[in-house]
């Protein structure tokens, strides 16, 4: 007597096989989509620089990231010839983005002193980044 049964496991086992093969593929495939977020490929000025009064700063990402859920801060660290000089938030400045680039334009010539600047970005994937370097000027 036939087991009635057996054309449904084979076709069992070929889809399981299927499902198995697939997966598999798909594990192999998404750490290299999950290292594909963007990183900073430049900025002017550049991390450690030391600057002549600049009235505008540029980074540019490895990848395009969502304008409105992307931004950046800026802190005075240092002043010269003021010990103890509390860090001082820069404020007034406009974020400027197109494609992989933002750009920060400043109301007026940022002063001598020593500055860090802290960027966030939402990537197309919807990850956030985020990243800083200190920069003078002199």
């Amino acid at each position: 007597m036939r087991n009635s049964l057996q054309p449904f496991r084979m076709e069992t086992e070929i889809m399981n096989r299927t499902f198995l093969t697939f997966a598999a593929a798909v594990a192999i495939a998404l750490p290299g989509v999950a290292a594909a977020h963007s990183k900073l490929v430049s900025s002017n000025p550049a991390a450690n620089a030391t600057v002549s009064k600049p009235t505008k700063l540029t980074l540019t990402f490895s990848e395009t990231f969502l304008a409105p859920m992307s931004g950046v801060d800026i802190t005075m660290t240092g002043m010269p010839g003021m010990t103890d000089h509390p860090a001082m938030p820069i404020k007034g400045f406009k974020t400027s983005a197109e494609g992989k680039t933002m750009t920060v334009t400043m109301p007026r010539a940022l002063p001598a002193g020593t500055y860090d600047l802290k960027w966030h970005i939402v990537g197309a994937d919807q990850h956030k980044m985020e990243g800083g370097y200190s920069f003078k000027v002199k």
